[in-house]
């Protein structure tokens, strides 16, 4: 029942998931590469182990090397259920319609998170104005709160358009975002605000090195999504896997306090986001 975890560049051997794995017996569960990767598989085994006994079913966690690689898995049927990014999710939704997305996390009692824009002490940047013609620290390309709602920030609040008023530097991770702000290899940098605080709290980032720029809107929280071709019983089970779970060590993987229904309809503001910023969806990486 207890096999080591998988650290998986692109998820790449043969696909027979479309055609054997309407009831599966093992549950590929992706958690999206927002981190270090042996950190979240580190944080993912309490969680692990609940979903055995919830499901009694043997559960492989996944950790890709990037969103693309995890978008793909989810579009060839590599995986079972995956905990995407919301913007992420949205790609992978516009390349496998199939997908359910079913819960959603709730932080602070609420469905919702931010993306942060952050500076070091010693940048020259104090308000998003100072960003222009300077380098900015994102993270993947399909991250939410790393990528696409901080440069909706810089047009709609600044006028500042990536390429042309500043350099766009893609950094990977959300804690690389942060470590380059804090060392001054980039101005400025953006990353969602819970991961921050949670860096923050494990002394990764010293709070005293950095300072708040602008903080978004709030966005619609990370979903959880499964393959639309599992058997209904055991979408049941999955989704009460997840909705009804209190355990905090379970939840911790996830920087939550719980889970909450949601459905495809909750993202499309940002489907919103990405016309506004002039983004093709069916040709982005991934």
């Amino acid at each position: 029942m207890l096999r080591r975890p998988l650290i998986l560049a692109g998820l790449a051997t043969p696909s027979l998931a479309f055609a054997q794995a309407r009831d599966p017996r093992r549950l590929r569960v992706a958690l999206l590469p927002d981190e270090n990767a042996g950190t979240i598989i580190q944080n993912a085994q309490p969680l692990r182990a609940h979903l055995e006994r919830t499901l009694s079913r043997e559960i492989e966690l996944v950790v890709t090397t990037d969103y693309s690689s995890m978008i793909e898995a989810m579009r060839f049927g590599r995986i079972e259920i995956a905990y995407f990014g919301p913007f992420s999710y949205v790609l992978a939704k516009s390349r496998a319609p199939a997908i359910e997305p079913f819960a959603v996390g709730i932080e602070r009692g609420s469905p919702t998170y931010n993306s942060i824009i952050i500076a070091g002490q010693e940048s020259p940047v104090r308000v998003l104005e100072d960003i222009r013609g300077r380098p900015m620290g994102f993270g993947d390309q399909a991250s939410t709160s790393a990528h696409l709602v901080p440069r909706a920030m810089l047009l709609t609040r600044a006028q500042l358009v990536g390429e042309r008023d500043y350099r766009v530097v893609h950094l990977g991770t959300h804690d690389g975002v942060a470590r380059a702000v804090q060392a001054g290899q980039v101005a400025a940098g953006a990353l969602s605000q819970s991961i921050l605080r949670t860096l923050v709290a494990r002394n990764v980032i010293d709070a005293a090195r950095i300072r708040e720029v602008a903080v978004s809107d709030p966005i619609p929280n990370y979903p959880m999504v499964m393959q639309g071709n599992l058997a209904e019983p055991l979408k049941a089970a999955i989704r009460s896997a997840f909705l009804d779970v209190r355990d905090p060590e379970v939840l911790r993987a996830f920087r939550v306090e719980g889970f909450a229904a949601t459905d495809d309809a909750a993202y499309n503001i940002l489907r919103e986001t990405a016309r506004v910023l002039e983004m093709d969806l069916t040709r982005m990486r991934g």
